[in-house]
């Protein structure tokens, strides 16, 4: 499984991305891979820009059938992105919301995923 990394950063969650290492057996690739992706994961704080941009960016490696991981700073932490605006972004950027979880201390995170179409 090869998955990306976007919006790395000095705050991001160290222990998540060597447990998702860990747990693909392998490194992450970055947004210069320039090859097809198993799944993103999108570090994304609300200073970052425009959420629908950033998403539809993401979906530029991922395979048909893929998943974006939102990962967004939890309630309280500096950065939060309000659910509001995750809610409103995915579906303009073609995404539907499935799952929401907390993966760490400080941060969250929202699977967004291609709805299904007819064959």
């Amino acid at each position: 499984m090869v998955v990306q990394e976007l919006g790395w950063d000095n705050d991001t969650d160290d222990e998540l991305r060597i447990a998702v290492e860990d747990c693909i057996d392998a490194d992450m690739v970055d947004g210069d891979y320039g090859n097809v992706v198993d799944a993103v994961l999108l570090w994304w704080r609300a200073d970052d820009g425009d959420l629908v941009d950033g998403l539809v960016d993401a979906l530029t490696d991922l395979v048909g059938g893929g998943s974006i991981w939102l990962l967004t700073p939890k309630v309280g932490r500096p950065g939060t992105v309000d659910p509001s605006d995750v809610t409103e972004a995915a579906p303009i950027a073609g995404l539907s919301q499935t799952t929401t979880a907390a993966v760490s201390k400080d941060w969250q995170a929202i699977r967004l995923v291609a709805p299904k179409t007819p064959a």
